[in-house]
């Protein structure tokens, strides 16, 4: 038996060459009992990661890795509970928020303030820290490990003898570890062209900047056997049974600002609801409008979306208060209630909607209400949400920046040490080709080496289209929550001043259960008010 507690996916941007899917497929195929993705400083992949790992009926173990400034190695840190999440979730918030948006700064003193959490340590051969102060640090945390990772590169005794080392000093166990930043050994030369782009360098003059071999990917049982102690498997088996966090736990709590004190959320919404159907009607409506916000107000009260609706009706009030034009749009115009709430303004009683489109009982996801206000004024709105809810409880969504086309072809080929015209020539000539008509063009070019080339980019580039390549933010999606964010989701620095982000896009949210509020900006609003 084997759990593998350490491997980076590709959102360890430019690092991992796998997916967090791929891994947790490739785990599940090799007989694994759990799998941990603990990419560097980040829960982004994490979600992705889970709803396979719910699909094979495999463990997921929620995790993280970390390079401190003041102790060497590699650190990661695995989650066993809720309270341990939480701390998990901090310690990366405050680890980013130290630095600018890409970056992180970890120390020991923030580290072990992750004191519920596993903590492994992977040595680093070239530098040996104090014991003391690694004593001292590792006895902050629920349990400790060493960890074995092996390359295969002729410094594996020293490895060996190193970790040997620490296990007597530290007087804690070895865990055995793939150390996978791949998912299979063909991902090989998409890891070594990934490490060209990350260093901006060609990538046949990156020497020992390149891993030696594929070692670092997810091995066979049987290879796991002859390399490592079965202790050391054991040990890993050991530390997965003691993790029982799952993503399923987490209970997203809707913002209470937007209720009166001493109110119901679902009475609330009721009344403010009947409040715009006079409004609306001032001279009364029919009794199939009558059971229609009935229904509408039912159905948001069993699936518990009360909350959300009030959510965006005082975002709709504030922005009428200050005279700044609005308007939601979408499916929300299907729901009376949103426009006897005044979020819509197109009455559903004239035109043959289905409720069941924006909201719906079999599908049970939250609803999305798109709202458009004047661009020019937007920033108003945003203001309000920050000073209503405190920057503590509201952050735009992540939208994770994927390789595209002609950004991958413009990558790979730099890293392949291609010309600039013959890049752009590759972006207009290839763009149209299916496999077999390529490999009509690679017949037609004469040179090997250049063959040879073509052919290595025409793979690699195929191989990351979809990889994420950053993390930028929502045009006006926001996170909005009861608890301080950062105890559900990291939190991080966005591009733009003044702005944090989640570490997770929409749909990662939706799957999750957690409220969105799109805040957006049209100009011809702003063309309409002047």
């Amino acid at each position: 038996m084997f759990a593998e507690l350490h491997c980076l996916s590709h959102f360890t941007f430019l690092r991992g060459a796998s997916s967090p899917e791929c891994l947790v497929q490739t785990a599940s195929q090799l007989g694994y009992h759990a799998i941990a993705v603990t990419d560097e400083c980040s829960l982004a992949g994490i979600v992705r990661a889970h709803l396979v790992a719910q699909a094979l009926d495999i463990q997921l173990i929620v995790g993280a890795e970390f390079s401190l400034v003041d102790c060497p190695g590699t650190w990661i840190l695995l989650a066993p509970d809720r309270l341990a999440y939480r701390q998990l979730c901090q310690v990366i918030s405050d680890a980013r928020m130290r630095a600018t948006k890409g970056s992180y700064r970890m120390d020991m003193a923030l580290l072990q303030k992750a004191s519920g959490c596993i903590a492994l340590w992977r040595p680093e051969l070239a530098r040996r820290p104090k014991a003391e102060p690694l004593r001292a640090l590792t006895a902050h945390f629920y349990r400790f490990a060493v960890v074995a990772e092996w390359a295969m590169d002729g410094c594996d005794e020293v490895r060996r003898r190193t970790v040997l080392y620490w296990q007597a000093q530290l007087e804690c166990a070895v865990v055995a570890s793939c150390g996978a930043e791949m998912h299979a050994p063909s991902q090989l030369f998409v890891h070594h062209t990934l490490a060209a782009i990350r260093e901006g360098q060609p990538l046949a003059t990156m020497g020992d900047r390149l891993a030696a071999n594929a070692a670092r990917h997810l091995w066979p049982l049987d290879k796991l056997k002859r390399w490592f102690p079965n202790e050391w498997l054991d040990a890993t088996v050991a530390i997965a049974n003691l993790c029982h966090f799952s993503l399923d736990e987490l209970r997203y709590q809707y913002p209470s600002e937007v209720i009166p004190h001493g109110r119901e959320a679902n009475e609330y919404l009721a009344e403010l609801t009947w409040q715009g159907a006079r409004e609306r009607w001032p001279e009364g409506w029919d009794d199939e409008l009558q059971a229609r916000i009935e229904k509408e107000l039912r159905i948001i009260r069993e699936l518990g979306f009360a909350h959300y609706f009030l959510t965006v009706y005082d975002i709709v009030r504030f922005a009428r208060t200050r005279r700044i034009l609005c308007q939601g749009r979408g499916s929300a115009a299907n729901s009376v209630v949103c426009f006897c709430l005044g979020i819509t303004s197109v009455d559903p009683k004239r035109i043959d909607v289905l409720f069941e489109r924006f909201v719906s009982e079999a599908r049970h996801e939250p609803p999305d209400i798109d709202i458009d206000f004047e661009h020019e004024r937007r920033e108003e709105v945003i203001q309000y949400l920050y000073q209503k809810y405190g920057r503590h409880k509201a952050a735009l969504t992540a939208v994770v920046i994927t390789y595209r086309w002609r950004s991958a072809v413009r990558d790979v080929g730099k890293a392949l040490g291609f010309s600039e015209t013959e890049i752009k020539s590759f972006q207009r000539e290839l763009a149209s080709m299916d496999e077999a008509q390529f490999r009509i063009y690679l017949r037609d070019i004469e040179v090997p080496e250049r063959r040879h080339l073509i052919a290595c980019l025409w793979r690699c580039v195929h191989a990351i289209l979809g990889f994420p390549r950053h993390l930028s933010q929502h045009v006006g999606g926001f996170v909005l929550s009861e608890q301080p964010l950062s105890e559900l989701v990291p939190v991080e620095p966005a591009a733009m001043e003044g702005r944090s982000v989640v570490q997770w896009d929409k749909d990662d949210l939706k799957a999750l259960g957690i409220m969105k509020v799109d805040i957006l900006a049209l100009g011809m609003l702003t063309a309409i008010r002047k």
